[in-house]
């Protein structure tokens, strides 16, 4: 029988899996973005703000894994 913390740190690490690919498809993303010599400055930066987010999201992730 799986407990409730061995259940919740299950969960919490596929978020962060999944988190830790948005974040690095929002890098991809801003990488693209420069190659291109028409790009949108206002794109750039959301696409950082993106980013800045989803790391932020990542800490907490960690924080919750280590506080279960």
């Amino acid at each position: 029988m799986v407990t409730y913390s061995a259940a919740m740190r299950a969960i919490l690490m596929i978020l962060l899996g999944l988190d830790m690919l948005a974040v690095v498809g929002v890098m991809l993303a801003g990488v693209l973005g420069m190659t291109n010599p028409e790009r949108d400055p206002h794109t750039s930066n959301r696409l950082m703000r993106w980013r800045v987010t989803l790391q932020a999201v990542a800490i907490g992730l960690v924080a919750a894994l280590m506080l279960t």
